[in-house]
């Protein structure tokens, strides 16, 4: 596949609207094509006072209906007709851009619809191997740059080529010999296209790679703020941004060194076109073969040809930059996910495979599965049953599995071995819109959008939502759940504060306990929180825990945590190491156990105790001073 057949597929619905406009285009051209003509007759006719030549295209200006020879009557019809062409000319030519720019704004939507879609289909994996940069080159700078190709650079070669044979008609027959400088440049004309157009083509890869470089500079320069003034980073952030600022420049100033190099070639040959003409042209005046007026109209007609010839040359140097964006979203479109969708037509199907009751009230099995990313292990032979209504805890150290073996039941990754099943039905059977419906998640890392507290809870697509009441209400019951109630009401417009993008303008907390609540909304039969109350103190985490355990005891609940108190009230606790369910088991059962789990728990709890000791001690220290001080100052 070709950019231009990649293009096409999307454009083909505004094919009869661009085939209507390239007519236009052509009539539009025709009138413009028709001017030197009448140039023709102004020197010929008007000035001069030459016999009318029967054969001429405009004879019936000529034939004493429009007036005689050298007379103002005839200047009057000529100039109005003269006027006529280039009003018809103009009015075609404004219709023609505006249609253009139409057609090429719905492919670029279409475009940025089609790679928006793409991205989330694709799977996690897939995703991570390229950069928020190159991502966003893709689909929003690229599909800017790739709809020229079809409104502008494709009409501007074909309205060049219709020129170029109408002006090549048109000087054959006034004089053969006008084509000879023409016939002798084009050859320098197309090995000088070549030879740019390689180079053209390095240099905008060059380009799309630095920009897509400062793109991730700078997005990542804005959300870590926080991070880069914490550690008085600005000067080394300046430095990097310099650094990539100016690379980009200079791969900028490289492709402007090679189009200047370009412009002046052709527009020398340009100029030895018009002036060679000329001379030939001179020279068949003199010898009497046609009049002066010819003259002028074969210059104009050299000028288009050579104007136009540039225009080719010019068109498809600077498609080079086009082709590449076509080329790159041509690679990000066939890019398949790892991670195969249920197909569209088998969809309806799949979805029936369980009963609406199956699917309220899911049992889920984990059976045997593994789990390899690039030839490296994460998740080995992990068996596990979850029934519905269950509370299952999942610990390990860091890197053990815990956030993958989650990521596995919502298949953002395939597994590489054993399989996972939803009453009884296999995960991969179901479409990934039906399965992941199931699942209400909070991930480590807490996700708010630019937007009010209200909408960033509400972000659902209320699968589950049905006889649930007043949406509102919905929203401050999940907001209390999640312990968050309290302090949206501080906020100053309460929930409709907009918060900051990313959540800025919170604290980790807070958009741990905003993110806990949004699943809360979604009202999904299985709970996933995946380390998301890690920012939380004890008392809040514990009080956000009960509450789940009261408001929600039917519901299958999934905790992973380094923090082992979450999860000492779970009806089966594992405890994973390299990827491998090492022991398992209840509380009690793993504290007899005296393993892993019991061993880390029991050192988590004596650093629970020397804070608040030394919270005791503090406060207590800080009461005292703070009682002699006011002691000194009432002295």
């Amino acid at each position: 596949m070709t950019p231009f057949t990649f293009g096409l597929h999307y454009y083909k619905r505004n094919v009869p609207l661009a085939l209507f406009v390239q007519l236009l285009s052509f009539i539009a051209l025709t009138a413009d094509l028709l001017l030197p003509l009448i140039m023709e007759l102004f020197i010929d006719y008007v000035i001069c006072e030459n016999i009318p030549d029967s054969t001429h295209i405009f004879y019936f200006l000529l034939d004493g209906r429009a007036g005689e020879v050298h007379t103002f009557k005839l200047f009057f019809h000529i100039a109005l007709f003269y006027l006529g062409l280039l009003l018809i000319r103009l009015v075609l030519i404004y219709v023609r851009n505006v249609l253009n720019q139409v057609l090429g704004l719905r492919l670029e939507t279409k475009l940025r619809e089609v790679t928006y879609k793409k991205l989330m289909e694709l799977d996690s994996q897939t995703i991570t191997g390229y950069n928020s940069g190159e991502l966003l080159q893709t689909i929003n700078s690229d599909t800017i740059m790739y709809k020229d190709l079809f409104s502008h650079i494709y009409p501007n070669i074909l309205d060049a080529l219709f020129v170029l044979a109408i002006s090549v008609v048109m000087l054959y027959k006034i004089n053969p010999w006008l084509l000879l400088i023409p016939g002798c440049l084009t050859p320098f004309f197309i090995i000088g296209l070549q030879k740019f157009k390689k180079k053209a083509r390095e240099n905008y890869l060059t380009i799309r790679k630095n920009n897509s470089g400062m793109n991730l500079t700078v997005q990542e320069n804005i959300e870590a703020v926080r991070l880069v003034r914490a550690f008085t980073n600005e000067d080394f952030e300046k430095q990097k941004f310099d650094k990539a600022n100016e690379t980009l420049k200079n791969s900028h100033l490289k492709q402007i060194r090679l189009s200047a190099k370009f412009e002046v070639l052709f527009s020398s040959l340009k100029q030895f076109a018009y002036i060679g003409t000329l001379a030939i042209g001179a020279i068949l005046v003199i010898k009497g073969q046609f009049f002066v007026g010819f003259l002028v109209a074969c210059a104009n007609y050299v000028m288009k040809i050579v104007q136009y010839v540039t225009q080719i040359n010019t068109s498809i140097f600077i498609m080079q930059q086009m082709n590449v964006a076509g080329l790159k979203m041509m690679d990000f479109m066939k890019r398949p996910s790892k991670v195969k969708d249920v197909k569209a037509e088998e969809k309806e199907a799949a979805a029936q495979k369980l009963s609406k009751e199956q699917l309220s009230k899911p049992d889920i099995k984990i059976d045997d599965i593994s789990l390899e990313i690039n030839g490296k292990r994460i998740l080995s032979h992990i068996s596990l049953d979850i029934p519905y209504g269950k509370k299952v805890g999942i610990t390990g150290s860091t890197g053990s599995g815990k956030s993958m073996l989650l990521e596995a039941l919502l298949r953002n990754y395939e597994l590489t071995g054993g399989r996972i099943t939803i009453s009884d039905t296999d995960s991969r059977e179901l479409p990934l819109e039906t399965l992941r419906s199931e699942f209400a998640c909070v991930f480590q890392e807490a996700f708010l959008f630019s937007n009010t507290i209200s909408s960033n809870i509400e972000y659902t697509d209320d699968v589950y939502a049905e006889s649930k009441g007043d949406e509102q209400e919905r929203t401050i019951k999940a907001a209390k759940d999640a312990q968050a109630h309290e302090f949206i009401e501080k906020m100053p417009l309460k929930y409709d504060t907009i918060v900051g993008e990313r959540g800025i303008g919170i604290s980790g907390g807070q958009k741990q306990r905003l993110s806990i609540a949004r699943s809360l909304y979604k009202n999904s039969p299985v709970l996933i929180l995946d380390d998301s109350t890690s920012a939380l103190d004890i008392e809040t985490e514990k009080d956000l825990l009960n509450c789940l355990s009261q408001e929600y005891p039917d519901r299958t609940l999934l905790i992973s945590a380094h923090r082992l108190s979450s999860v000492v009230d779970c009806d089966e606790i594992i405890y994973l190491k390299d990827g491998e369910i090492v022991e398992r088991g209840s509380f009690q059962e793993l504290m007899a156990l005296k393993g892993h789990f019991a061993a880390v728990y029991e050192i988590q709890e004596e650093q629970n105790k020397s804070v608040m000791n030394f919270d005791s001690v503090i406060t207590a220290h800080d009461y005292q001073s703070f009682s002699e001080r006011i002691g000194r100052r009432a002295n």
